[in-house]
């Protein structure tokens, strides 16, 4: 591979004094390119010295018994600047034949021959575009050829990482004494919302579930998703602004009690207890309620607005049928009382506008429950005097980017190990804690 490296560098410099010409763009690939393997030659001699020589403490098994070295043994390992040669001690269990090479331990370069810099990187390209289109690009941006199979391979083992650290997160975060929280500033109001959308499942993942098909199987699982954010000012108008770059991100395939946790202990991370206001939004679905009373009873539970108004529609349509004029005149009406939060209102013209045709009456009624059901978190006049948001659509628009347009591209199909590995990694780099995850792997 150097021998190709300097053969091209040759050549491009040869062109370049018979022609007198001055090709900038092969020029700097060319230094780039003797740049690079310069570097990985004195990486190289630089991870000599790691990996071999005697142990300060005897290296021991799992099973107890203390390992013997077995010499010198070398592995090709692909770095930001090349492929480089690494040669370190190997050590053999004589009770059990467990083999361990301590040199690989130190370097986090264990069952893998690529670096942590080129993981990371594969990685962070792997959670915002398809593995193939990674593959491509780094290539092309960093000289670093891997197939797609492995930047799928690598995306995922990353993201199972980061979903073990997380989880230990989590642990911390709800254990009977959680550390104090570093905040920048004061949290004056934390918001937390929370939603779901599916994600399209190869078939051995959603067999003998239900689902929305015409003949009620299921092509999708629906994966949680939640964000928490804060708001510590208002805008011109004395409207409320969510602070820049206050956005984290958690989202798996997993039970909604399982959600619930998760997205507790990300809102304890982000200053729960430390907040002098705390609001959870989502839709009507019970899910969603269930979590909040069950995680944040003492939170300002919302019902997204936009979401309310659509029950509106679905309400005017099931009492008035065919007859247009009265669905825009009474949605119209319905609207601003919502808007007020006057929902007794909706509710006493609706039940005295029932239609005596039996369907329409079960759907109408349904909707009039939904009302009653939710009355109490659709008070918005209260909330907007309260300067406080009134819609989910950072955790909707998180359903679109953070799981829409990676998961849902044409002819995508998912495993449910798969897509939550992906989730994990995409919300560390959504999140940006993409440095706190691999520096906390450089000191583990």
């Amino acid at each position: 591979m150097l021998l190709e490296k300097n053969q091209e560098i040759d050549r491009i410099f040869t062109i370049a004094r018979r022609h007198s010409l001055i090709d900038l763009e092969a020029l700097e690939t060319a230094v780039r390119i003797a740049a690079l393997a310069a570097g990985a030659t004195v990486l190289e001699q630089f991870l000599a010295l790691v990996g071999v020589g005697r142990q300060k403490t005897p290296l021991r098994c799992s099973c107890g018994t203390q390992m013997k070295s077995r010499g010198l043994r070398t592995k090709r390992i692909l770095t930001l600047l090349g492929w480089i040669n690494f040669k370190r001690s190997m050590y053999r269990c004589p009770t059990c034949g467990i083999i361990r090479y301590p040199g690989d331990e130190e370097l986090d370069i264990v069952n893998t021959s690529r670096s942590p810099g080129v993981r990371r990187q594969t990685a962070r390209l792997a959670a915002k575009q398809t593995f193939q289109e990674a593959s491509i690009d780094l290539e092309q941006l960093a000289g670093i050829i891997i197939c797609r199979k492995a930047v799928e391979r690598v995306a995922e083992q990353e993201g199972e990482r980061m979903e073990t650290w997380m989880a230990a997160e989590r642990r911390q975060w709800c254990s009977q004494d959680p550390p104090e929280p570093y905040l920048v500033r004061p949290v004056e109001t934390l918001y937390i919302e929370l939603d779901g959308t599916g994600i399209p499942m190869v078939k051995r993942e959603v067999q003998d579930r239900k689902g929305k098909q015409p003949d009620g199987t299921a092509k999708t699982r629906e994966a949680k998703v939640g964000c928490v954010f804060t708001q510590s000012k208002l805008d011109e108008e004395g409207k409320p602004v969510r602070d820049p770059a206050s956005t984290t991100f958690v989202g798996a395939i997993e039970t909604a009690n399982q959600f619930g946790k998760r997205l507790f202990a990300e809102a304890v991370r982000r200053g729960l207890y430390q907040a002098k206001r705390v609001v959870v939004l989502g839709d009507g679905a019970e899910w969603v309620k269930n979590t909040a009373q069950t995680h944040f009873g003492y939170a300002q539970f919302i019902i997204d607005y936009y979401h309310a108004s659509e029950h509106i529609g679905e309400l005017c349509c099931a009492l008035f049928d065919r007859n247009q004029k009265y669905v825009e005149t009474y949605r119209e009406r319905w609207t601003d009382y919502l808007w007020e939060g006057n929902i007794e209102a909706i509710m006493e013209q609706a039940t005295q506008w029932l239609p005596h045709n039996p369907k329409t009456k079960k759907d109408a009624r349904t909707q009039v429950n939904y009302f009653e059901k939710n009355k109490d978190y659709m008070r918005y006049r209260d909330y907007r005097e309260q300067k406080l948001f009134i819609g989910s659509g950072v955790v909707e628009a998180a359903c679109k980017h953070l799981v829409g347009c990676r998961f849902k591209q044409s002819g995508m199909e998912w495993t449910v190990n798969g897509a939550n590995a992906m989730l994990a990694l995409r919300c560390v780099v959504l999140s940006n804690r993409m440095q706190e995850y691999w520096e906390q792997r450089a000191v583990a």
